[in-house]
Order: C-alpha cells, then sequence, then structure tokens
C-alpha cells in the first residue's frame, strides 16, 4: 500500500493504492520496508505546492525507519537486515519531493539517503528521530550550545522545538519555550522547558526571564522571526529551522549589524550527528511525543491534522 499525492493543494485527498511487488533496487540503491513514517509540516509545504520542482504524482514521506531488503550491486553502506532511518536528502535525491517517499510499504533510494538506527527503539520514534531531535541537534550545536547557554526555542510544543527542549535539558542548558496557548504550557514543561512564555508571536521579547539569550531556536518563521532575533544579547546566534506560513519576513538589517547577530539556517543531520545523537540518547533516552499514530490509509486525515496545527508532538502513518 502506498499513498499519493496527485494533485497539488487541499482539495483533493491523498489517494491510498496497492504498492504492488516488492522494488528491486538498481545501483547504488537500497530497498527497505518501511516500519512507519513521520507526517511532517514540510509534508504539508509540499502539498501545498511551495516547491515549483515538486512534480506529481509523488509519494510523500521523508521521515521513515524500516530494514533493508535488498540492496543493488553498488551498495557497499548496507546489507539485507540492517535497520536504517531517512535523511531529508542526499546525492541529489529529495524524499516526498524528486523521489517518492516513506508513506509506502516499500521505500526505494540512495544509500547515502539512510542512517543506522539502533534495534531498541520504537519503530514511531526511530522515523521521525532525524526530523525532529536530528534537526535540534544539529542546528543547536551548530550555534554553539553547550551548558552554559541560554536558549529560546518558538513553537517548542511541535516536534522540533519539544526535541530542542530535551537536548538542552540533556546538556545542562537552560530553555525558555514560546507557545501560542496555556494548554502547551504542562506539555512543555515535561519536554524539559525551565520557563514557558505564552505569546503570539510578537512580544515575547520584552519579558524574557532572566533576560537575552544566547541562541534562538526559531521553529516557526515569520510570525516569531523578529521578536526571537530581538530576544538575543549581542553576538548571539539565530538558527532558522521552520518556515510554516511561507511569508517572506522584513529584517532590520541595521539592527543585525549594530549587534553583530548571526543567523544560521539549518536543516537535517549527518549520520555523525545521528550517531553523536543516539550516543546521548543511550545516556539519557530521549523522547518526542506521538500525537497519533494512524495507519497507512488515514494518510490523508495525518496531513490535514498537521496543516491543522496545534498538536503535541508528531503523527505518525503506519503501513
Amino acid at each position: 500500500m502506498r499513498a499519493r499525492l496527485v494533485e497539488l493543494g487541499w482539495d483533493s485527498d491523498l489517494v491510498v493504492e496497492p504498492d504492488g511487488d516488492q522494488p528491486t533496487p538498481s545501483g547504488d540503491q537500497v530497498t527497505i520496508e518501511v516500519e512507519a513514517c513521520g507526517v511532517c509540516g514540510r509534508d504539508c509545504i509540499d502539498r501545498a505546492g511551495r516547491f515549483a520542482f515538486l512534480q506529481v504524482p509523488i509519494t510523500p514521506g521523508h521521515e521513515a525507519a524500516g530494514r533493508v531488503v535488498a540492496v543493488g550491486p553498488d551498495v557497499t553502506d548496507w546489507r539485507v537486515g540492517d535497520r536504517v532511518g531517512t535523511t531529508h536528502y542526499a546525492d541529489g535525491a529529495i524524499l516526498g519531493l524528486t523521489i517518492d517517499g516513506g508513506y509506502a510499504t516499500w521505500l526505494t533510494a540512495p544509500q547515502a539517503c539512510f542512517y543506522a538506527v539502533p534495534d531498541d527503539i520504537d519503530p514511531a520514534l526511530a522515523a521521525i528521530f532525524h526530523c525532529t531531535l536530528g534537526t535540534a541537534w544539529r542546528g543547536l550545536h551548530r550555534a554553539g550550545l553547550d551548558r552554559s547557554s541560554r536558549v529560546l526555542v518558538t513553537g517548542a510544543n511541535g516536534g522540533v522545538g519539544a526535541a530542542a527542549l530535551q537536548i538542552c535539558q540533556g546538556v545542562g542548558a537552560t530553555s525558555i519555550a514560546v507557545v501560542r496557548r496555556e494548554e502547551d504550557v504542562e506539555f512543555v514543561t515535561a519536554m524539559g522547558a525551565d520557563d514557558v512564555l505564552v505569546d503570539d508571536g510578537s512580544t515575547f521579547h520584552k519579558h524574557l526571564p532572566g533576560g537575552q539569550v544566547d541562541i534562538a531556536m526559531e521553529c516557526v518563521g515569520a510570525p516569531t522571526f523578529n521578536a526571537a532575533l530581538r530576544s538575543l544579547i549581542p553576538g548571539g546566534r539565530l538558527v532558522a529551522i521552520g518556515n510554516i506560513t511561507g511569508e517572506r519576513i522584513e529584517l532590520n538589517i541595521g539592527y543585525v549589524i549594530t549587534l553583530g547577530l548571526h543567523i544560521l539556517g539549518s536543516t537535517g543531520a549527518t549520520r555523525e550527528d545521528m550517531a553523536n545523537l543516539f550516543d546521548l540518547n543511550a545516556r539519557q533516552p530521549l523522547n518526542v511525543p506521538i500525537h497519533d499514530r494512524l495507519p497507512l490509509a488515514e494518510a490523508d486525515r495525518a496531513q490535514r491534522m498537521v496543516a491543522a496545527g496545534g498538536l503535541r508532538g508528531r503523527v505518525v502513518v503506519v503501513p
């Protein structure tokens, strides 16, 4: 079984259809039997047509985990039986955008699109580990995270935001979570937030407990970007992760220049990043909550849930 995006936009549902026989990979391709696939906000961005190069029909999904069931003749990294997860892209292949993704029983992609996953991790968590915890890990460490850091996290109730809070807690850094709703306060506190601000996204920089921060983990985009920027100390680092609304951002470049601020774009994680993250997980188990697990046949409903927002953690579809 697989779910297919056959028409851009939300007027038509994803089409669920038989997946056929197990594929035979060629060259350096690897085929996995999918255990689970996360439903990411980027899947909704893809569906909305914000990437001009996306061609339909295509199978969405870049957050998959499973077992290797076949390898092409040029594969050197993997063997049948290995447990792996997917990266966002590699070797020009972007899962769910330029090649078929993980809303399916089988997934075939170049060997560079995979990284090793320990056997003891729950399939749903294994599927989302890279896009949530891996993305947060890479972004925070590129910004110089250490135990002395004070970190602001916008959209902290989402998958990447919740992951960032746990990583901060794991290294001993102080975190401030920004959420839009009072009902999310308990959740982000449980995820490790030291302080929580409930704000529409425009004024939280005026109410920072303890003053300005070293790092702002920007998981939303236009609605929170400038307030996050103004939350930084001189020389502070903003890590841009989210672009939920797709709006262009008005930037006061003089403010950035005067305060010597750093703005870093960051996405995904390398195999080395993931190995380091799994080492942390072995010492202090990490857990991005699963908001819901749905059968693959309900992939369309899963995407519509994510698009509506207000979730706590990730939605996962299971073949």
